[in-house]
């Protein structure tokens, strides 16, 4: 039987228009080097909404005015389980910028594709392609 920890992690996909605002991870991070959306752990007593606000806030500096719940998954690293709660952030105050030093960029959903991302957001990256890029509304 595994011990390994599920690690519960609020992701915000920050929309602005048809673009979504990516973050670079430390290169010393797990997956470090790679392109992700902004977000990071749930911690005891908070609700992933809480987590999600909290965290924006930290990392880039913008405080969520709207925000709905897009996906969940779970994914297994060798050396840890992650379970994203996954939120589409459409409304927010203040110009992002990364407070912890890291690198923003905004992409085009369309762009997505051709980044790298570590591989538990490859899924949110097609889910968002599916839901954004559909010839015909669902």
């Amino acid at each position: 039987m595994s011990t390994a920890k599920v690690i519960n992690v609020a992701v915000g996909v920050i929309l602005r228009g048809q673009q979504i605002l990516l973050a670079l991870r430390n290169g010393k991070q797990h997956q470090g080097g790679k392109w992700e959306f902004p977000g990071g752990k749930v911690e005891q007593g908070e609700t992933v909404e809480q987590a999600l606000k909290r965290e924006l806030r930290e990392e880039v500096a913008i405080d969520v005015t709207a925000s709905s719940a897009f996906m969940q998954l779970e994914y297994a690293y060798p050396e840890k389980t992650v379970l994203l709660d996954i939120y589409l952030v459409t409304g927010f105050d203040g110009e992002p910028e990364g407070r912890e030093g890291q690198p923003l960029r905004w992409v085009g959903i369309a762009g997505l594709g051709a980044i790298e991302f570590p591989d538990a957001n490859q899924p949110i990256v097609e889910r968002l392609q599916q839901h954004f890029l559909a010839s015909s509304p669902v």
